[in-house]
């Protein structure tokens, strides 16, 4: 009958996980899991790591940092996915080089996100690619610094209400058809803060939330004040009785109140 509350924090989007306890019976053994099929397996870890990606990415970047893509004109492109992998290591090589060389810059700590897509073999053609997520301040010195001779491009962040959620699953996307896709996190990533609470939410309250007899939207913006309610996800689960929610929101002001609990 306990309800778990679990809050990640990242950057300014926040997410609510409500779901219930498990009670595992005393002295008993646990009951044999059902074997997931690998298609709805493959489906559930490709979308974790949508969210992990995106929790980290929310964590460590805003609006003055930049995306990019970066291609290779036809005498360069590499010859398969480990050349690949070393052309991005040296370029990154290269970004840290320069922005040591710039005295307002010699401290720098660099952060990046990037992934590579390259042709599978298979049915999907793909030209190979990299997309990039970066702190780099200087937009023209790293087109400059690219050396595949192809088409290079650089945005500034744009997040919306959900951050950059978009922009995350754009750069990941069709993961699952193309086994060679892969990303590559530098290890300096700040982490999302994770917090848990057992007493915040009763299960009556979270089945009136369930069956829309509470306003969500209400309730949770006054639970963490300072944050937006974006939208709501409501699910039942086969194997427990009980219902799951989860919330997406957004900071609006830089203070941040988190204070008040569920009742009845």
């Amino acid at each position: 009958s306990k309800y778990r509350v679990k809050t990640i924090r990242s950057g300014n989007m926040l997410e609510v996980e409500a779901y219930p306890l498990m009670a595992m019976p005393t002295g008993g053994k646990r009951g044999k899991r059902r074997k997931e099929s690998s298609t709805a397996q493959q489906n559930l870890n490709d979308k974790n790591t949508i969210k992990r990606v995106t929790r980290i990415v929310h964590t460590n970047f805003t609006e003055k940092d930049i995306w990019a893509t970066w291609t290779y004109a036809n005498g360069k492109l590499p010859a398969d996915h480990e050349q690949a992998k070393k052309d991005m290591q040296n370029f990154i090589r290269r970004l840290k080089r320069w922005l040591k060389k710039q005295k307002k810059y010699e401290n720098f700590e660099l952060k990046y996100v990037y992934v590579t897509e390259f042709d599978d073999g298979n049915d999907k053609k793909v030209r190979v690619h990299h997309h990039m997520i970066t702190n780099f301040p200087d937009r023209d010195a790293a087109e400059e610094l690219w050396n595949g001779g192809g088409r290079v491009q650089t945005r500034r962040l744009q997040p919306n209400d959900f951050g950059l959620e978009g922009l995350v699953r754009y750069v990941m996307k069709d993961k699952k058809k193309n086994p060679t896709k892969r990303y590559t996190i530098s290890r300096n990533m700040k982490q999302p803060k994770v917090t848990i609470a057992d007493s915040k939410m009763t299960r009556k309250r979270a089945e009136r939330i369930a069956m829309e007899e509470v306003c969500a939207e209400e309730l949770f913006e006054k639970m963490y004040q300072g944050y937006k309610f974006n939208d709501i996800e409501v699910k039942y689960s086969e194997f427990s009785s009980g219902v799951y929610l989860y919330v997406r929101m957004k900071r609006i002001d830089s203070l941040v109140k988190h204070k008040g609990r569920f009742d009845e």
